[in-house]
C-alpha cells in the first residue's frame, strides 16, 4: 500500500516536499486524468511530502456523488535521478469529504417491521432465544445391529447388515410422530425478552393503562395465551381498542373494557291513569262548621235584594 493511500490515516511531521517531484504538477495531471477522465479533475489543491523524494498532488475531483474527495496522485525519483515517474493515481476523501456511514452488519441494522414478503431472516444456530425441542442423535446405540461396533464384528464373518438407520427409527422421525414437529422452541431468555418488550409496549406503565378504568384481567375481550404466558399476559380481541389483535399485559388496560362504562336505561315515566267510570264531586258550598260562609238569608229574595 503506497504512501497516499494512508497518508490520511497514519500522522506524520510535516516535511519539505522534494522540489523536482514537486514541479511535475503536469505528470500528475496527466495521470489523474488518463485513470478519470478530463472533465472529472478539477484544480491543483496542494503537494504533500510522503517521504524522501516522494510527493504527492492533490487534485479536486469533479466527479458526481464526491464531493469533498481529490484525486491523489503520488510521484517519485530515484536518487541523483532528475527523471520523475508515477507511483500511484487514486482517488481519496478530503477533510470535508461526504463519507458512507460505517458499515453495520445486516443483523444489527434489522428493526421490527423490516421484514416483507419474500424475506428470509435465517436465526444462528447458537440463537440465546431458543433452545433444542427434543434431544438425541439419529445414531442407533452401541448395543443395535446397524451400529459401528456390530458391524466390525459381522464383517468377520461375512454377514450382511444394513448400513444406515432406518429414517422411520431416527429421532427426528419418532418426534415429529408424536407431534413435536418443531426442532427449536424458545428458551427461558427468549420468553423473557419477548414478555419485556410486550410489557413496554402493552403494559402498566403505559399511559393508557395509568388512565384506563381496569385492567385487561378481568376484559371479557381479553383471549388468554396458553403455556406459561398465560398467567401475564393475553391478546386483545376488542376492535376498538389501540391494542387489537395485539399481545397485552394483564395489567394493561384501555378506555374499550367491557365493564368500563355500562350504559344506564332511560328513565320511562309512570303511564298515565284514566278513570272513567266514576263521577268526581265537586261541592258548590264549604261545609257549614268551617266558618268561612254564612247560610244564606230565607227571606232574601233570589236575587239577594231586600
Amino acid at each position: 500500500m503506497s504512501a497516499a493511500t494512508t497518508r490520511s490515516r497514519t500522522p506524520r511531521t510535516p516535511r519539505t516536499p522534494d522540489r523536482l517531484c514537486a514541479e511535475a504538477v503536469d505528470l500528475a495531471r496527466a495521470a489523474a486524468e488518463e485513470a478519470a477522465a478530463p472533465s472529472a479533475v478539477g484544480a491543483h489543491v496542494e503537494v504533500v511530502a510522503e517521504g524522501d523524494r516522494v510527493v504527492t498532488h492533490f487534485f479536486e475531483a469533479l466527479e458526481p456523488g464526491y464531493r469533498g474527495w481529490r484525486w491523489a496522485v503520488t510521484v517519485a525519483r530515484a536518487s541523483r535521478a532528475k527523471n520523475v515517474t508515477l507511483d500511484e493515481t487514486v482517488m481519496l476523501p478530503g477533510p470535508e469529504a461526504l463519507l458512507a456511514p460505517e458499515w453495520v452488519p445486516w443483523s444489527e441494522r434489522l428493526r421490527p417491521g423490516d421484514l416483507g414478503p419474500g424475506d428470509l431472516l435465517p436465526t444462528e444456530q447458537d440463537d440465546l432465544r431458543l433452545e433444542p425441542g427434543y434431544t438425541g442423535e439419529d445414531a442407533p446405540p452401541p448395543n443395535s445391529a446397524v451400529s459401528e461396533d456390530m458391524a466390525e464384528h459381522l464383517d468377520a464373518e461375512d454377514a450382511e447388515i444394513v448400513t444406515r438407520t432406518p429414517s422411520r427409527g431416527t429421532i427426528a422421525s419418532v418426534a415429529e410422530e408424536l407431534g413435536l414437529r418443531r426442532a427449536r422452541v424458545l428458551s427461558r431468555y427468549g420468553l423473557h425478552v419477548a414478555a419485556d418488550r410486550w410489557d413496554e409496549a402493552f403494559g402498566a406503565k403505559t399511559p393508557m393503562a395509568q388512565a384506563a378504568p381496569a385492567s385487561c384481567e378481568s376484559c371479557a375481550f381479553l383471549v388468554p395465551l396458553a403455556g406459561s404466558l398465560k398467567q401475564a399476559f393475553g391478546v386483545c380481541a376488542n376492535e376498538f381498542s389501540p391494542a387489537d389483535g395485539r399481545v397485552v399485559s394483564l395489567a394493561y388496560g384501555c378506555g374499550g373494557h367491557s365493564e368500563a362504562a355500562v350504559m344506564p336505561k332511560p328513565p320511562r315515566p309512570a303511564p298515565p291513569v284514566f278513570d272513567s267510570m266514576a263521577a268526581d264531586v265537586f261541592p258548590l258550598r264549604p261545609p257549614k262548621d268551617s266558618g268561612s260562609t254564612t247560610e244564606p238569608d230565607d227571606v232574601s229574595e233570589d236575587l239577594g235584594h231586600s
